[in-house]
C-alpha cells in the first residue's frame, strides 16, 4: 500500500450511537489492524502506573505493527479536564497528549478516539494539531432507521410489510436499541411457533410490541445537549 497522510479523529455523541462500529469500519475499509486501548484495563492502577501501562500499549502498536488504526473508546477517563473534581490524574493525561504526535509522526497509523462526553475532555486535548477532526456520531435519523430495520426484519421474518411503522416508532432508538427490539420480536416469534404449533414467522405486530416494550437509550434532553456539543465542539 502506498505512503498516506491520515489526519487524527476524535468522534463524540451519545452512547449506543455507533462509534466504536465507525471506527472498526475505518479499519475494514483501509484493510489494518484495529487495536483497541480500554481505559478500563488501564485504569486502577495508581497514576504512575497508569501513566506506564498507557505509554507501554502505544509503544507496542507503533513497534509492532506496520498500520494499525488505534482506537480508544470512553477516552475522558484518560483525558478529562484537569479540575479538582477530576478522577483522572494529571499524570495519564499529559501521557496522552504526549504520545498523539508520536503517532501523527507514522503515515500509516490512525487514531482515533471517542466519547459520550466532549465537554469533559481536557481542552489541550482537543486543540487542532492533536486532532483534526472532531466528528459528532448523533443517533440515526429517519434513513438509517428504515435502513436498520430493513435488515433485521429480512433476516428475521419472510413477513412482508411497509416499514413506516417500526421507523417512526423507533425515533428515539439507537442502532443498539433497534437491534434489542428486533430481537424481542424474534424469540416472541419463536415461543409461539414452538408452545402455539403456528408456522408464520415474525410479524409487523410482534415487532411494533417490541418496540413498545423497549425504553430508548436516548432522551429529548439527550439529543439537545448533543446538538449543544456539535455546535460548540465539532471541527471537520
Amino acid at each position: 500500500m502506498p505512503s498516506l497522510r491520515l489526519e487524527r479523529s476524535s468522534c463524540s455523541g451519545p452512547p449506543g450511537t455507533g462509534k466504536t462500529t465507525f471506527a472498526k469500519g475505518i479499519a475494514s475499509r483501509l484493510a489494518w489492524p484495529f487495536v483497541e486501548i480500554e481505559a478500563a484495563e488501564i485504569a486502577g492502577e495508581g497514576p504512575e502506573r497508569e501513566a506506564k501501562l498507557l505509554a507501554e500499549s502505544f509503544a507496542r502498536t507503533r513497534a509492532d505493527l506496520a498500520t494499525a488504526v488505534v482506537f480508544c473508546d470512553e477516552v475522558e477517563d484518560l483525558a478529562a479536564a484537569r479540575t479538582e473534581q477530576r478522577k483522572v490524574s494529571p499524570s495519564v493525561t499529559n501521557e496522552f497528549l504526549k504520545q498523539i504526535p508520536r503517532m501523527r509522526e507514522l503515515p500509516e497509523h490512525l487514531l482515533v478516539c471517542a466519547t459520550n462526553w466532549v465537554s469533559r475532555l481536557d481542552a489541550a486535548f482537543l486543540r487542532p494539531g492533536r486532532f483534526d477532526y472532531v466528528l459528532p456520531v448523533g443517533p440515526p435519523d429517519a434513513e438509517a432507521r428504515r435502513a436498520i430495520w430493513g435488515r433485521y426484519v429480512e433476516e428475521i421474518t419472510d413477513v412482508e410489510f411497509k416499514l413506516d411503522s417500526l421507523v417512526a416508532g423507533s425515533e428515539l432508538f439507537t442502532p443498539a436499541d433497534i437491534e434489542f427490539a428486533a430481537r424481542k420480536a424474534a424469540q416472541h416469534a419463536f415461543e409461539r411457533e414452538h408452545f402455539d404449533g403456528t408456522t408464520q414467522r415474525a410479524t409487523e405486530d410482534e415487532f411494533l410490541t417490541a418496540i413498545h416494550s423497549t425504553r430508548p437509550s436516548l432522551t429529548r434532553e439527550i439529543l439537545q445537549g448533543f446538538e449543544q456539543d456539535v455546535g460548540q465542539f465539532a471541527r471537520y
